[in-house]
């Protein structure tokens, strides 16, 4: 292992003890926000610093086993003793070093997803919605929910756009590198000639942002009331239960009329608006990343296309990691693992070892 390298993690080891020095002060206890600060921050450095003390732990008995070499009467017992503790400092340090991976803190959260249709007209809103329908079987088979669901359909029986929240256990792990432009190429239903078009549809996954990752200052909020109507909500009524948010700084407007209490509307619109805030300044972080990383994998770039499913020639390939693998009706139902497990491996591989170059 590097020194300099060592070196960090024994600042993580630190940093860890010191932590869990803070986190029971009755001071930082009585600050809610504070605490879940340091408590997040506690727990993220945790396995770092188990690994690192259990790695100590080793190397101190090695280094005793190593000095019994010399003794005549012990040096077959220790030369074994030293094989296998050997062994147990190189597979700890492997493990550190995965341990040591940068996690994203906001992989444990619920996400919106947003599916919206790009160019290729009716055919394009058909997308989305097989799209969708692949995300909805995907949750399905790990146990995910989806729900405050709001569409806009077009006349082909396709969605304009589609958004709805995701939950369950690390969403946001899971469907992260779904962000971006997603190309289909087939012969729609309604082509006589059996021509080939290209269609696409841009993805969206927002971590679901709290109070604690987003402020929003209420000065900067627009909000107008509005009433439910048309494809986009469940409720047609004739209240002003639907409410449109504008954050000013910048611009970005939330239409939300899920619910037929105004009040309820409000909080999900406001819910929405962080979530779309915080993947702002993620989007900023991974640009910033980027610019020292030989590919960067997730950032969401709406003008890349990351993946392209090929339906004449039954296959779907994810540009990012090379990966092209056939059977796509079984993809489209939902089975996109081998997928998404190469990307997350791909990414971990680039973090470590930006992390191992300093």
């Amino acid at each position: 292992m590097q020194p300099k390298l060592r070196a960090k993690i024994e600042s993580i080891a630190e940093r860890h003890e010191e932590l869990s020095e803070m986190i029971c002060d009755p001071g930082v206890m009585a600050d809610k926000r504070r605490f879940l600060e340091l408590s997040r921050e506690h727990v993220d450095l945790s396995a770092v610093a188990f690994a690192f003390a259990r790695l100590l732990e080793l190397e101190q008995q090695l280094e005793e086993a190593r000095e019994l070499l010399d003794d005549p009467d012990m040096r077959e017992l220790a030369q074994a003793d030293v094989r296998e503790l050997e062994q147990s400092v190189a597979e700890t340090t492997s493990e550190l070093m995965l341990r040591l991976t940068p996690k994203d803190p906001n992989d444990g959260k619920n996400s919106i997803l947003e599916i919206r249709a790009g160019p290729g007209g009716d055919e394009a809103g058909l997308f989305v919605a097989d799209l969708w329908r692949m995300y909805s079987r995907y949750a399905e088979r790990h146990n995910l929910t989806i729900d405050q669901v709001e569409f806009s359909e077009n006349s082909a029986g396709g969605f304009k756009e589609i958004s709805g929240r995701v939950c369950g256990r690390d969403v946001y792990a899971k469907l992260k590198y779904e962000r971006g432009v997603h190309r289909v190429q087939r012969v729609p239903a309604t082509e006589s000639q059996g021509r080939i078009h290209t269609s696409t549809a841009t993805v969206a996954v927002m971590p679901e942002a709290e109070d604690i990752d987003i402020h929003i200052d209420p000065s900067d909020l627009e909000f107008t009331a509005m009433r439910s109507s048309g494809s986009g909500g469940q409720h047609v009524n004739t209240t002003d239960s639907a409410v449109r948010v504008v954050h000013k700084p910048t611009g970005i407007a939330i239409r939300c009329d899920q619910e037929k209490s105004q009040i309820k509307n409000r909080e999900l619109a406001l819910q929405r608006l962080r979530s779309k805030l915080l993947e702002i300044e993620i989007e900023k972080a991974e640009a910033e990343r980027s610019a020292n990383r030989r590919q960067q994998i997730g950032t969401g770039d709406r003008s890349e296309k990351i993946r392209t499913y090929n339906y004449p020639q039954d296959r779907v390939t994810d540009h990012r990691v090379g990966v092209t693998r056939h059977n796509l009706s079984g993809f489209m139902d939902g089975d996109i693992d081998d997928i998404l497990i190469s990307l997350r491996q791909d990414e971990e591989a680039a973090r470590m070892s930006e992390m191992a170059g300093g």
